[in-house]
């Protein structure tokens, strides 16, 4: 028995409340080294009297570990547990004080694993809607332009010609709203609109006024209208909070940079000095990027001011959440701040941070409900795009991916192939369109909420930004109409039947993704195979995939 592989750690991802009445519990073991795990528990006052048994599945495996799982009903949440695992005649107990050969019952409260009792404050709670969530990321300057009476001087482009990193094209919010009806029908839910408030930018990160929707998008009443009309639609509407950062211009800094730490505000950035100097940077910022400071959000000032602006927007429009613009160089204190305020405000509103890296200590139900799921992006990439993964390998990630964090926050992940910071996953796939179809099918199906950036279901192009961010081509016959159609497939299928638990495996070379009411099968090699049904054979064409709908196949 591989001792060393063995993992668990209570109140985290191996053991944590997914919901007031159930635990979740996971051990992780080396890979095809253990026999069986039985989960020894009870409510830890009643350890002598009244302890109970249950076998652990093995729920997960990637290219290192094994992960066994328990779904486990309690009406007393105050649960100690231990677990027994066993390979050929080797056997041993594993507690808080590792492995032994017995187990001294009578002393247990001592080294058993425990999760001491279900908090309701404590426990993360999934946001009800986004279990059939299909987002739609929108690019505001470049969607769609439809105020055609806005001062139009600022405007640089002509639409449709190849962005650099200070091209204006006119796309507005009216623009969105005249487009709400075609989102309909392609199957979207959410739009996770890009920030949309006054900045001298095109990509408006480098934010001026949080009150102010920039006149180059509309006024705060066209947003107002774009929520409502969304809404009557059925669809959700989530803004880009940028609270890392703002515009050198932005007022309180032009005060710092004027009066240093005369100012009222010198201590709502972090300057290293007596007055910012852009030009020798000597203040925190975004990146290297002067023109962008930091805001000191340790600073409760600060953490005031950004709490106005994110509670004001949500009063005011009624808009369904927040993405999170660099959340992760964000202090935990104001993350923690903001979700009580934010979810005492709309307990359905939610919040999605970008993040490229693992973000397990954002996602305890704390701080964040899920993240951009980068390193979902990256494995079908790899994958799909750069063939440098067997399927073996891109199932194991994915298995991997899921077992860093619970399962509520799997279920929020903002699953996507590309975004606004992306190079187009077409491009990198050398625009090899049954690549991105398969990857396409993998997004909806993996646990968590689809996202497609503006322009991927009729096959848009782009090399790393600004070229990404190239305008949405509304000329129909230039547009990949089967494309168009796999998404349109695709966000049915997820709305009407994908959901609930996953199962992902190898069968050959294809890869498998089991849900409760229906699979994917892909096969991503150069010619056809066929998986077994019930009572027959399943051909799955070289480079496509099929659905199997389990009610129908039954």
């Amino acid at each position: 028995m591989n001792k060393t592989a063995l993992l668990h750690i209570p109140e985290s991802q191996y053991c944590f409340a997914y919901g007031k009445n159930e635990l979740r519990i996971r051990l992780r073991a080396a890979k095809n080294d253990l026999d069986s795990v039985t989960l020894i528990y009870a409510v830890k006052y009643d350890w002598l009297t009244n302890r109970k048994s249950v076998p652990m599945q093995k729920g997960y495996s990637d290219a290192l570990y094994d992960y066994y799982t328990v779904a486990l009903p309690v009406s007393d949440s105050r649960i100690g547990y231990v677990f027994y695992v066993t390979r050929g005649e080797e056997a041993y107990y594993y507690s808080e004080e590792g492995l032994t050969v017995d187990y001294d019952h009578e002393k247990s409260y001592y080294n058993f694993f425990q999760f001491p009792y279900i908090n309701a404050a404590d426990v993360h709670a999934r946001v009800d809607w986004c279990g059939r969530a299909v987002f739609y990321q929108i690019f505001v300057d470049r969607f769609c332009r439809g105020d055609r009476e806005k001062d139009t001087s600022y405007i640089n482009k002509k639409w449709g010609e190849i962005p650099d990193p200070k091209s204006f094209y006119g796309g507005d919010l009216k623009g969105i709203i005249g487009k709400l009806d075609y989102l309909s029908e392609l199957g979207i839910t959410a739009l996770y609109l890009t920030p949309v408030f006054r900045s001298p930018s095109n990509h408006k990160y480098d934010t001026v006024d949080y009150d102010r929707v920039d006149e180059m998008f509309g006024s705060n009443d066209d947003l107002k209208e774009l929520v409502r009309l969304a809404h009557r639609r059925g669809m959700k509407v989530i803004l880009d909070a940028v609270f890392n950062h703002c515009s050198m211009l932005c007022a309180p800094f032009q005060d710092v940079m004027k009066n240093g730490k005369a100012s009222a505000y010198s201590d709502w950035f972090i300057v290293h000095g007596e007055k910012p100097d852009p030009e020798a940077c000597n203040y925190e910022c975004f990146a290297a990027c002067s023109y962008m400071p930091k805001w000191n959000t340790s600073n409760e000032a600060v953490q005031d001011y950004l709490l106005r602006i994110a509670l004001h927007w949500m009063r005011a429009c009624g808009i369904d959440g927040w993405r999170l613009d660099v959340a992760d160089e964000v202090s935990h204190d104001f993350w923690r701040r903001f979700r009580k305020e934010v979810k005492r405000e709309n307990p359905q509103a939610i919040l999605i941070a970008e993040s490229w890296h693992d973000a397990g200590s954002w996602l305890r139900g704390d701080q964040f409900d899920g993240i951009m799921n980068y390193s979902f992006t990256k494995a079908c990439i790899d994958f799909f795009a750069k063939k440098t993964r067997t399927v073996q390998s891109f199932c194991d990630r994915l298995s991997e991916l899921l077992m860093r964090n619970t399962d509520q926050a799997n279920e929020m992940m903002l699953n996507l192939l590309d975004s606004h910071d992306t190079e187009r996953f077409l491009t990198l796939a050398g625009e090899d369109k049954a690549a991105l179809r398969c990857a396409l099918a993998v997004m909806f199906f993996y646990p968590g909420m689809p996202c497609i950036c503006y322009g991927t279901e009729i096959g848009m192009i782009g090399e790393y930004e600004p070229d990404s961010r190239r305008t949405f081509d509304w000329d129909r016959s230039h547009w990949d109409v089967s494309l168009w159609e796999t998404v349109h497939r695709l966000a049915q299928y997820k709305r009407e039947k994908i959901g609930g638990a996953i199962r992902l495996r190898t069968y050959g070379e294809l890869l498998v993704m089991e849900r409760e009411r229906c699979s994917l099968v892909v096969n991503f090699t150069d010619e056809g195979l066929t998986y077994p049904g019930r009572g027959c054979y399943h051909v799955i064409g070289a480079r496509s995939y099929i659905v199997i709908d389990k009610e129908e196949s039954e």
